[in-house]
């Protein structure tokens, strides 16, 4: 029996994924945008399969009795995951057929081989015989030899030969054809091959899927052999692999070939077309190995997040969103030393609504500057040309003493992480890798510089990645300051980091897995014992994911002593709001929208003094225990100001928010008669757009008169 007090996390990812389907569902939205929506579900479902469904499979086999925070096994919840992945395969396909109608009727048009003339069929031909079959390798397959090992989500095809005696095939080993058998031949396609072809039409812009001209000229590649039938197929392998890192000399080495290994992993989906024969679906289940359980078939196209590319089609300017091109910071004018504008005051930044230049200046003008003599920096996920590892390599080349915590362990970043570590040891930069047994998700950097009055420490903390490409689409919040305080903290804990010691107690700060879980419950605990006391109590907070137990259970027990909370959750939440007796005092939304909800902030009302946070942690168990995570108090009171209107404006969202409602399902927030529209993210661009505006024209001028010596 369930328990009625909490969500199962995997089955609130795949409603918080259904609430990204409907932003392509939704005909308000441009086209293009759409079926960029449609692309991040299947991004998004990729992952789950690789990451959870790859962990739960694990458990299910290896421990099939421990349950999850509603007492389900893995095997349980591996049921309901393929119940529910199979409804959505079917929402999915829908809205693709609608888009792909809509999009033919602004001239996007796809393109079926039964729709081609003469002159396309010539011109895609000649494509095919210069473009595609020097890129393709087919691969023979019999019953009797392993499967090859195909990279996951890679898109393939499977091509049944009829078997004819007549032709003499050469035997390749012990590998026998068999005269009665059919022949199967395996074709993986290239990440370089385009997955949409263009083809010359009357029409704006006219495509075929690269499948659907592979199949069409498939005799050219097998020499007139029978094509019986072809079908596209994808596997999706197992990722959540983990290394031993007590069984490791080298940290580095060892994540190269867990890498490897990783590529080998089992099958925990097996894609095809509905339209694939019986017989193809026999040998493709029996030479991959895959039960039952792991076979999804499709109505439409396999590889949904291929339409990336689509959507990002040049031109069609009326098909996509207005641009909202970061705005840059009156805090931070061109040419100024960021040191001395952070010693004048804390200053915060929101991206992307506000440029991230500013915090690649401040380390680029840090790997510069005489008086600057150390460099302390975390780097969780990276971008692939990262002008923030470039300057840190430049700082150490300039004689700066520079330290890197990378961490190799960030899933799917591993190589890229591991690339800009090789490249930072080699510049003389001294490179961590983590720490032992955690993940360092910290977002970290420490400037130590010199000055008159002795050593200041300049802190930058953040919410996101030191990643400039992310910090265009996720919002994140930068927070700069060189309070003595915080930065002692920040150092304690860096050096803890790179020393393998117990840190210092700190005195501002909050750390996982040292003190931030019990920081957090006892914040919460503060709250109730307010309202206990008759006062009035309050938490806000906006989070990516929620489902620690032990931080749900703190947020029932003050909802039932009257502690008001609403909280923003863009995900996984596990809390079930609006219980009676339990959680009728707690609201949770998701607001989906164009850009991507990443900050952790937390406002406490601590009897009116409002304590604010920003965090690089959500409220999840792995957050909490086993990574390095931190959580830092924003003091400064114009900060704290805008910290409140960020979480506020998700409140107020009446466009883009949905509500959870208490049986696990969400409901868009319904704007009451003659409530004008808000949208949370327009709001705050619009607001960046307008602080720079008054910066940059202010609409009073103060006139200052000349006086004469005498005044």
């Amino acid at each position: 029996m369930n328990k009625p007090n909490y969500i199962n996390r995997e089955l609130s990812w795949l409603n918080f994924n259904l609430r990204v389907l409907e932003e392509a569902q939704c005909a308000t939205n441009p086209p293009l945008e759409r079926l960029k929506f449609l692309a991040i579900t299947g991004s998004n479902l990729d992952e789950f399969f690789m990451v959870r469904v790859g962990s739960l499979t694990v458990v299910s086999r290896s421990s099939p009795n421990t349950t999850d925070i509603v007492e389900m096994t893995a095997g349980e919840q591996l049921v309901q995951i393929r119940k529910a992945v199979l409804e959505f395969y079917r929402t999915q396909y829908e809205c693709f057929q609608e888009l792909e109608q809509t999009l033919a009727g602004k001239g996007i048009v796809r393109i079926r081989p039964e729709d081609l003339n003469d002159k396309q069929t010539s011109q895609l031909e000649a494509y095919f015989k210069q473009e595609i079959l020097s890129a393709i390798a087919p691969m023979a397959i019999s019953r009797s030899v392993d499967f090859p090992m195909l990279a996951g989500t890679r898109l393939c095809i499977c091509v049944r030969l009829k078997n004819d005696p007549q032709r003499q095939l050469p035997k390749m080993g012990d590998e026998s054809t068999g005269e009665a058998e059919d022949r199967f031949v395996i074709i993986p396609l290239g990440k370089k091959l385009r997955r949409f072809v263009t083809v010359s039409s009357t029409a704006r812009y006219s495509y075929m899927f690269l499948e659907d001209v592979i199949g069409m000229f498939l005799p050219a590649i097998f020499g007139g052999q029978a094509v019986l039938d072809w079908s596209p197929f994808r596997i999706t392998r197992n990722a959540d692999m983990t290394l031993d890192e007590d069984a490791v000399a080298d940290l580095l080495s060892g994540m190269q070939r867990m890498l490897e290994e990783r590529a080998k992993l089992g099958c925990v989906r097996l894609e095809f077309s509905e339209a694939t024969s019986e017989p193809m679906r026999s040998f493709l289940q029996e030479t991959i190995g895959a039960p039952d359980e792991t076979i999804y078939t499709a109505e439409g196209p396999l590889d949904y997040s291929a339409f990336f590319d689509l959507a990002m089609l040049p031109g069609f300017k009326t098909l996509k969103d207005t641009p909202w091109p970061p705005q840059p910071s009156p805090d931070f004018p061109p040419g100024q030393d960021p040191f001395e504008i952070i010693a004048e005051k804390d200053r915060m930044l929101y991206h992307p609504y506000q440029s991230f230049d500013p915090v690649v200046r401040f380390i680029r003008f840090a790997a510069e500057d005489a008086n600057v003599i150390a460099i302390k920096q975390t780097l969780y996920r990276t971008s692939r040309d990262s002008e923030i590892a470039k300057a840190l390599i430049k700082a150490a080349e300039n004689g700066k003493h520079v330290t890197v915590v990378v961490e190799l362990k960030a899933r799917f970043d591993e190589a890229r992480n591991i690339q800009w570590a090789r490249q930072m040891e080699l510049a003389g930069v001294d490179v961590i890798y983590g720490v032992k047994g955690l993940k360092t998700h910290a977002k970290l950097c420490i400037v130590v510089r010199r000055e008159p009055a002795g050593i200041r420490r300049y802190v930058h903390v953040a919410t996101g990645n030191y990643n400039e490409s992310t910090a265009k689409l996720y919002c994140d919040v930068s927070y700069f300051t060189c309070d003595e305080k915080i930065g002692m903290d920040t150092v304690h804990l860096f050096n803890a980091i790179t020393g393998l010691s117990v840190p210092q107690p700190f005195d501002r700060i909050a750390a996982a897995p040292i003190n931030l879980r019990e920081s957090i419950v006892d914040l919460i605990r503060v709250e109730t014992n307010n309202a206990k006391s008759g006062n009035a109590a309050e938490i806000t907070a906006k989070l990516n994911s929620l489902s620690d137990k032990g931080v749900i259970d703190a947020l029932y027990e003050a909802s039932q002593h009257g502690v008001k909370i609403r909280l923003n959750v863009r995900g996984i939440c596990c809390l079930r709001p609006g219980v009676p007796g339990l959680s009728e005092n707690i609201t949770v939304i998701s607001v989906i929208d164009r850009l991507l909800e990443h900050a952790r902030i937390m406002n406490f009302r601590h009897d009116g003094d409002h304590r604010l946070f920003i965090s690089s942690a959500d409220w999840m168990g792995r957050n909490l225990n086993s990574r390095v995570e931190l959580m830092v108090p924003v003091e400064a009171k114009d900060c704290k100001s805008r910290l409140i209107q960020i979480l506020e404006s998700s409140f107020e969202d009446n466009v883009k928010a949905r509500e959870l409602l208490s049986n696990g399902s969400y409901e868009r927030v319904k704007r009451a008669t003659g409530q004008p529209q808000s949208r949370s993210q327009q709001q705050l661009y619009d607001e960046a757009c307008e602080m720079f505006a008054a910066h940059a024209n202010p609409r009073t001028t103060v006139f200052k008169p000349h006086r004469g010596e005498s005044a």
